[in-house]
């Protein structure tokens, strides 16, 4: 099995060594891990924190890449924090390196931060949602330059509601638009399975929507942990790969040079 998406202490929200990722992945026995960290252009208040010296971090996975050839496979990846007024910018800098795979996320809406809780404070929960969903809708129409979505229901690791399910049947239409432009452009839909440490007991997506995926004809369905530290590389896996076998896929996607790479699930 592969991590598509892991941090490292590149990205200004982890300490984690690259070394010690990839060890750790090793003895985990995963096939290989990708390095996504983080491109957030004006992210609010914290430019610092995500500001990475991109020639720095490619030269240092090449090296990673090559120091482990023999034991793993180490992709260079970039998470892009999308944002309409900025997507020029971002697009400069996807295309000034040769990453293996860009996960595109959503992490700001109208400029606010879903982290810190400036984004659903004052919004019911159904408020905020939609208006979530509906920017997701509208970032990836406007941003093409990524291969797989990231955490697709990210609103609900941070909104401040008792109740934080994101269920199919109660945002049906927004969360079909998503799928169904996924499939369309030939993007992959990622599993998160940081659902679990935040203690929404389902990885993002849950089961309805990763078989929905399937049901519109999603075939490129990948596993990520988005690890920032290492006891959650690749962790709860199996669980997934049980969830993939059962919405009906046959092969779970990792990528290479920008390209989907089909692993048959046993």
């Amino acid at each position: 099995m592969y991590d598509c998406h892991i941090h490292s202490n590149f990205s200004g929200d982890s300490n984690m060594d690259p070394e010690i990722a990839i060890n750790t992945a090793i003895k985990l026995g995963l096939q290989g891990i990708s390095f996504t960290d983080h491109l957030d252009i004006d992210y609010p208040d914290y430019d610092d924190v995500f500001t990475i010296d991109f020639d720095k971090y490619s030269e240092s996975m090449d090296r990673l890449k090559s120091d482990f050839s023999d034991k793993i496979k180490v992709f260079k990846g970039i998470e892009v924090g999308i944002q309409p007024h900025v997507i020029e910018e971002s697009n400069d800098i996807v295309n000034k390196y040769d990453f293996d795979v860009v996960i595109g996320s959503i992490h700001i809406v109208d400029k606010t931060d879903l982290h810190n809780g400036d984004f659903c404070r004052n919004k019911s929960r159904d408020e905020a949602y939609l208006r979530y969903l509906e920017e997701v809708i509208r970032c990836i129409d406007l941003f093409d330059n990524f291969d797989i979505l990231g955490h697709i229901d990210l609103i609900r690791r941070y909104g401040c509601y008792d109740d934080k399910t994101l269920k199919l049947s109660d945002f049906k239409d927004r969360i079909d638009a998503i799928l169904k432009a996924l499939v369309l452009k030939g993007k992959g839909l990622e599993v998160n399975t940081s659902g679990f440490r935040y203690n929404l007991d389902s990885p993002m997506p849950d089961y309805e929507i990763i078989k929905r995926y399937r049901e519109l004809k999603g075939e490129i369905i990948c596993t990520s942990s988005d690890a920032h530290t290492p006891e959650y590389i690749g962790y709860k896996f199996d669980y997934v790969k049980e969830l993939f076998k059962k919405a009906g896929f046959k092969y779970m996607a990792h990528f290479e040079n920008r390209k989907p790479v089909f692993t048959p699930i046993i």
